[in-house]
């Protein structure tokens, strides 16, 4: 068998049912919609809408945020339908390996991991800035050495950062079920606290505040501002907070049903977040001028003590806080399973793949643990977080792509399932089209770290991947 037909070769999907049959099916419809929820409401709500209206749109941020759904809806649908056709551990590296072969499915693979990796240093360390926000007033300060990432700032460790992630790893190590109970009970509590702040903020509202609703076009040192041009630029910044969807398809494998409840988690906590995101962005905008949430990293908080509610504000940003610790919880269990995927199937080292008494993956739980904290307390998050969108937008074209060769093969060698996407053969090819073009939107870094990101994939797949994998060892 010659190189190109070794990567090319595709895994049976019947031996993925076979090895994550050890898995425990626990998860149901509620619990997957407080993973999506929680890991897409995540400190996101609390500070991108005032800072995406201060840098891009004005008062037309929730028309970003309701493009950015559009964009993030039709790529949730193609994953609905995967993850109901095949509810195996690794989400869209374990779909890819099936559909299009082993090489394409690391490629997808290897890109989820950069968002993982970094998605959980980049909440833990926001986690850490508002929680000693929070704790300022009343005259409690850590010294900047346990504050910050080694070298800023004067910084040696982020300690609240790393004592977050670790208590997160111990929590998800005694069972995802456990796990599931503390995140649903978080998600509604942080429900609450935005439709509290929703609640207050429209007492507040001055209609002058939303004029012009879409403010003409200038080029900034941020980029565009105001029009359709400023409009777009919100989108790709925006669409970030979507990903979150792929946290629930990567668990697909310990859910209880995964035919009817992979397609509900999904697409049910995307509208469920669609709605709060737009909710949040029409308030802040109407409670106080735009311009004011330049450079805030709190505009919630900004907005309620502005509109004179300082005793609603410290609640909102407590239960935020704690909040935070949902998407912690989302991006450990995603994060784990996909590295347990890539042991499994030998394209990284096994024991990353081993199970322990309990059925949980924890070698690829503390791997995760360990570089999320290395990641957190070493490198500038301006640097990384770049490569979060990147990596994700990659991984959404080759699960939209996915389904044109999926489904031929349904109701044959993989399930029928009892969601599929509509409009096929059309929205497959929107869903890939809308995550290319905000790809394209992203800047020039992103893209950058994206190559590099690749080309470091690319040598562990044919220095080690391609050699140990256990299908290729295969006759």
């Amino acid at each position: 068998m010659n190189l190109w037909q070794r990567m090319n070769k595709k895994e049976d999907p019947r031996v993925y049912e076979n090895k994550d049959g050890h898995l425990v099916r626990s998860l149901k419809v509620k619990d997957f919609l407080a993973l999506g929820v929680g890991t897409i409401v995540s400190a996101s709500i609390f500070t991108l809408p005032g800072e995406v209206a201060a840098l891009h749109t004005g008062p037309a941020v929730a028309i970003s945020f309701i493009l950015a759904a559009i964009a993030a809806g039709l790529v949730a649908f193609a994953y609905a339908e995967m993850a109901a056709a095949m509810p195996f551990a690794g989400s869209a590296y374990s779909w890819i390996n099936v559909v299009f072969g082993e090489f394409w499915g690391w490629v997808a693979g290897w890109a989820l991991l950069a968002e993982y990796f970094i998605a959980l240093a980049f909440v833990g360390s926001g986690l850490s800035a508002n929680f000693r926000a929070l704790i300022a007033p009343i005259g409690l300060k850590l010294p900047a050495s346990l504050s910050n990432a080694f070298g800023t700032n004067g910084g040696i460790i982020d300690a609240i950062s790393l004592l977050s992630i670790l208590l997160v790893a111990l929590l998800i190590g005694h069972g995802v079920s456990r796990a599931a109970r503390v995140e649903n009970a978080l998600v509604v509590l942080k429900v609450l606290a935005i439709l509290l702040f929703i609640v207050v903020g429209l007492t507040a509202l001055k209609a002058a505040n939303f004029m012009p609703f879409i403010p003409k076009y200038r080029p900034t040192a941020n980029g565009s501002f105001g029009g359709w041009q400023g409009i777009y630029a919100g989108v790709s910044m925006i669409f970030l907070s979507y990903i979150g969807f792929d946290s629930i398809a990567a668990n697909s494998a310990e859910a209880i049903n995964p035919q009817k409840t992979m397609p509900r988690g999904i697409l049910g906590s995307l509208v469920i977040a669609v709605a709060l995101f737009v909710g949040v962005s029409l308030v802040l905008v109407g409670m106080m001028p735009y311009q004011k949430y330049a450079n805030s990293a709190e505009p919630v908080g900004l907005a309620l003590r502005y509109a004179g509610h300082p005793i609603v504000a410290v609640i909102v940003q407590t239960i935020a806080v704690l909040g935070m610790f949902t998407a912690l919880i989302g991006m450990s269990m995603a994060g784990s399973r996909l590295i347990y995927s890539f042991g499994r199937d030998g394209m990284l080292p096994k024991w990353l793949g081993k199970l322990n008494s309990e059925r949980c993956p924890n070698n690829a739980l503390w791997t995760l643990t360990v570089v999320g904290i290395l990641l957190g307390a070493f490198f500038p998050f301006s640097m990384l977080s770049q490569l979060v969108s990147a990596g994700t937008l990659i991984a959404f074209m080759f699960v939209s792509l996915g389904i044109y060769k999926l489904r031929p093969r349904e109701g044959k060698d993989i399930d029928d399932p009892s969601f599929k996407m509509p409009f096929y053969p059309v929205l497959p090819a929107l869903g890939f089209l809308a995550a290319l073009i905000v790809f394209l939107g992203l800047d020039y870094q992103a893209k950058l770290y994206a190559g590099i990101w690749f080309i470091l994939g690319l040598i562990i797949y044919f220095t080690y991947g391609i050699h140990h994998s256990v299908l290729n060892k295969k006759k």
